[in-house]
């Protein structure tokens, strides 16, 4: 019997997640992690430290060429998707992993997915909290049949739009059975985070319309709900399924719950967001997609590209002020027609944690 393949990795951003990342890639027997890039210096010299890569650089195409990666993965913040997108494909790479969200703008998105496909490269987006057992639980109750018809599908974050949004819709997506979007329709708020490096309204709420006649509920934001069973304002994120005959939610940091007419009461599990936890199976779902073509990974490009053009009709739906109709074509880039139209008015949030935790 042939040995395994042993997939070489480049890890490009050297912070918090490209270091989660790479760990997770060092950890996995079948990759070889055989890189690491950063544009600081500093950075660079602490994280190789600390994960034993002798092989850095400040250039990332020029260690890209000198690699040959099998997989470029990329956690950089979101101003410079399409460039790496572009090097990881130059390199020769059979698949490119990077942080959400895809892009800063749906024209840009549809860039991405034009490039990817033309070179037939596989692309998986940080997804990885759908690993979680308390995620994983809620799926479970969804698909067991015990809500009976799925009706409504409620999702909330107190983290802003650029950086949970996304999150909030490939689970509610996952949910829902992966069906399509129709139209989509919100309205928002506050202009504080319009020049953070993930720039968002402070507050944005909508609806979705999906094709199997359930209607998606989500707020992202200062002004979304407080999910007070959950300590940590980050994690304070809520997905709760409606069905007719019953419920089911779970809580990011606070574990799942759910009542069902069998149950005839509430029944409830641990679980909380852990990186250690979430990132080996996501890597593990790398190794089998590139070991065959068929085993696609869960949080591949295209569900990506969905989730992001939900995103992205939202935004559209405030500056047009009405219904969006799905699927989006390119058009002006839509946090800079937001800054356009979204007033000068401060966001009510909706409690302390809030306010202290969001930093209007």
């Amino acid at each position: 019997m042939s040995a395994k393949k042993i997939y070489k990795v480049l890890v490009v951003g050297a912070g918090k997640r490209g270091k989660h990342h790479a760990l997770a890639f060092k950890n996995n027997p079948r990759f070889e992690l055989a890189g690491l890039a950063d544009s600081s210096p500093e950075q660079l010299a602490k994280a190789s430290a600390e994960l034993g890569i002798h092989k850095t650089s400040l250039q990332p195409l020029a260690l890209a060429k000198e690699i040959q990666p099998d997989v470029f993965c990329f956690c950089t913040p979101p101003g410079i998707r399409l460039e790496l997108i572009q090097m990881g494909i130059a390199s020769g790479a059979k698949l490119i992993a990077y942080e959400k969200p895809m892009a800063l703008s749906m024209t840009e998105a549809i860039e991405i997915r034009k490039a990817v496909n033309a070179a037939g490269v596989k692309t998986v987006v940080s997804h990885q909290h759908r690993y979680g057992q308390h995620y994983q639980k809620v799926k479970e109750i969804v698909e067991s049949g015990r809500l009976g018809r799925i009706h409504t599908i409620h999702a909330h974050a107190g983290g802003w739009f650029l950086h949970l949004f996304t999150h909030l819709v490939e689970y509610m997506r996952w949910y829902n059975g992966y069906a399509r979007a129709e139209w989509v329709m919100a309205q928002a708020a506050g202009r504080g985070k319009l020049s953070d490096n993930h720039p968002s309204p402070d507050y944005i709420g909508g609806f979705i319309q999906f094709a199997n006649g359930v209607r998606g509920i989500i707020e992202c934001g200062a002004g979304a709900p407080d999910v007070p069973e959950v300590d940590y304002w980050w994690r304070k994120n809520r997905i709760g399924v409606y069905g007719t005959e019953g419920f089911a939610e779970v809580l990011t940091g606070g574990g799942w719950r759910a009542v069902t007419r069998a149950q005839q009461g509430v029944i409830s599990g641990t679980g909380c967001m852990n990186y250690d936890l979430e990132m080996p199976p996501y890597i593990e779902d790398m190794v089998r997609w590139l070991d065959d073509d068929n085993q696609v990974h869960p949080c591949n490009g295209e569900s990506a590209y969905e989730g992001f053009e939900i995103a992205m009709g939202m935004l559209r739906s405030v500056v047009q002020r009405g219904q969006i109709k799905l699927p989006l074509a390119a058009g002006e880039p839509e946090i800079e027609a937001l800054k356009k139209v979204l007033p000068e008015q401060p966001v009510l949030v909706s409690s302390d944690v809030h306010r202290k935790g969001y930093n209007v």
